[in-house]
């Protein structure tokens, strides 16, 4: 049986999103194919790494971020752009958009009153990472990832039950600060996307233990960094050199990379890591494959993938 040990492991994007002209498909036809895994975002991190129950993602990237995330429960409060339709509001980008920490703080200003009237505090932990600290006795509803929501109309992903008033008013108030807030015409101006609303999710407290089979990561994501920080395993920003000297065990993280840059910045290391050691791939979608560098005599492979 295969383990985390015998093999670098390779985190890509879906599937569907590679054209069949793509060199990476020319791997997968000498490849071995394997069960499917995990899929989306979310399901990928939960099977590289284990905690009690859901990924508190905003506890671990709090305490990646800042070091201050034990004794008190967080809650993920991402910058995000919603952008208005005929039916409602799509949620179309949140935590990945163009923004410097002096614009996040002078976007967050005027918000944090409204947060502080219901007992939160809002702290901005990157440009990117905001974060609600709560009372550890604060009840959470279920919020959705963004990855769920993403595309789609936003209303349809708000949190349900009991708590449920409270955040959606508390939802609704960001909203319109954020609309009314200057900054953002002076964004339009220059042609980026309004910061025009808080994306909340990830609630929690940090778990006490976080395990993985894995013997590092190689990547850019936070949560992904957080989560490799919390198991103690080591962790290294990706790059040609990290990439190049990736070891058995070792999980390189592309998922979030254009599928253009993978054939240009990515594929020819691929291909040399696969000449020295077996390469898992693992789609987003769930797909994965096995590649062993003697599976680069099986030249007469040609079916299509």
């Amino acid at each position: 049986m295969e383990t985390a040990s015998h093999h670098v492991e390779c985190w890509l994007p879906n599937l569907q999103r590679f054209d069949v002209t793509h060199p990476l498909r020319v791997l997968l036809q000498r490849s071995d194919r394997l069960p499917d895994g995990a899929k989306g975002y979310l399901g990928g991190l939960a099977s590289y790494f284990q905690c009690d129950g859901d990924i508190p993602a905003a506890a671990l990237t709090r305490e990646h971020l800042a070091g201050d995330a034990a004794d008190a429960c967080w809650l993920s409060a991402d910058p995000a752009w919603v952008q208005p339709d005929m039916s409602g509001a799509r949620l179309m980008a949140c935590g990945q958009l163009p923004l410097s920490m002096d614009e996040a703080h002078v976007l967050a200003e005027p918000l944090r009153p409204i947060f502080a009237d219901e007992g939160m505090t809002l702290l901005i932990s990157s440009p990117q990472r905001w974060h609600l600290r709560l009372s550890t006795q604060m009840p959470l509803p279920d919020f959705a990832a963004p990855e769920q929501a993403l595309g789609e109309d936003l209303y349809e992903h708000l949190p349900q039950g009991p708590e449920t008033r409270r955040w959606r008013v508390l939802f609704n108030e960001v909203q319109v600060l954020l609309h009314q807030h200057p900054h953002n015409a002076r964004r339009r101006e220059h042609g980026l996307p309004p910061i025009n609303s808080l994306w909340f999710w990830g609630g929690g407290v940090l778990p006490s233990r976080v395990e993985t089979a894995l013997h590092g990561v190689i990547g850019e994501d936070v949560l992904l960094l957080a989560l490799a920080q919390r198991a103690g395993v080591p962790m290294q920003k990706r790059g040609t050199a990290t990439v190049d000297a990736a070891q058995k065990g070792w999980l390189i993280d592309l998922q979030d990379q254009p599928v253009d840059a993978i054939a240009t910045d990515w594929w020819p290391r691929l291909q040399t890591l696969g000449k020295r050691s077996p390469l898992l791939l693992s789609f987003a979608s769930g797909e994965r494959w096995l590649y062993r560098p003697w599976h680069r005599l099986r030249f007469w492979r040609r079916r299509a993938i």
